[in-house]
């Protein structure tokens, strides 16, 4: 199968990898040419067997992960290995698959730990997230680590929106949550992106994923081997027969 190309009058693209190579260690490269075009508003998922390299793509994105070739663009701006805490103020979010919580902090002090670069918006950010999240302006002074597992999920989504990104890159959401927490969080992500967030999802629930997703990048040794509209993907006899089974037919 071959890329899909970009729809004819496509809005310019809000964030652009071009040919990433990149890898933890000197000499061992994970990425070994990964690419991604993604328009303002879209919600992008990122499917693959274990090892394609999705969370390093998403790390690199980030400025996790050194870059050792090709670019990353944000508004046509070039942010290829910049500090992520630079990056955070330019509107890029990250939302990590473990730790990714302050567990002996309570629910609202996590949120003003994601808003510590504009503290003064604070309150206004967080009566936002509250309108998306009420579970958690209910429980704001109740400790993080108590909570269950997709509710420190939600957390983490949470803080990450309080600098009010353009760009939120989340990696494996749902992953380690019960089939129902993890339904709830697809569905966050989806009323999340329709505030206007540009979303950037790795997910191993690929049947799920490509359900919400407008357009799904495969992902296979570290390379973008195709994408297509979540849809069409769902449809793919290829997606199918490797990635999700009897569930896609």
């Amino acid at each position: 199968m071959t890329a899909a190309p970009e729809p004819a009058g496509a809005p310019a693209p809000v964030l652009v990898a071009d040919d990433l190579i990149a890898g933890y260690l000197p000499g061992v490269d994970i990425l070994n040419g990964c690419s991604m075009s993604v328009a303002e508003g879209e919600l992008i998922g990122i499917i693959g067997p274990n090892g394609a390299g999705k969370s390093t793509f998403l790390k690199a994105l980030f400025g996790l992960v050194p870059v050792r070739s090709g670019s990353v663009t944000l508004g046509g701006e070039d942010i290829t290995n910049r500090r992520a805490d630079q990056l955070v103020r330019m509107g890029v979010g990250f939302v990590p698959q473990t730790n990714n919580v302050f567990p002996s902090l309570t629910i609202m002090e996590n949120l003003e730990m994601g808003a510590f670069q504009h503290h003064k918006s604070y309150h206004e950010q967080f009566d936002k997230i509250v309108e998306l999240f009420p579970v958690l302006g209910e429980r704001r002074h109740q400790r993080t680590g108590s909570l269950s597992g997709g509710e420190r999920q939600m957390v983490a989504m949470a803080r990450a929106l309080m600098m009010d990104p353009k760009v939120l890159l989340l990696d494996e959401p749902s992953a380690g949550l019960s089939p129902a927490r993890q339904d709830e969080t697809f569905v966050r992500t989806r009323e999340i992106n329709k505030t206007g967030v540009t979303v950037i999802m790795v997910e191993q629930n690929a049947r799920r994923c490509l359900q919400i997703c407008d357009r799904g990048y495969v992902l296979d040794q570290g390379t973008s081997a195709y994408t297509a509209t979540g849809k069409e993907l769902l449809k793919d006899p290829k997606v199918i027969e490797l990635y999700l089974g009897t569930l896609g037919a």
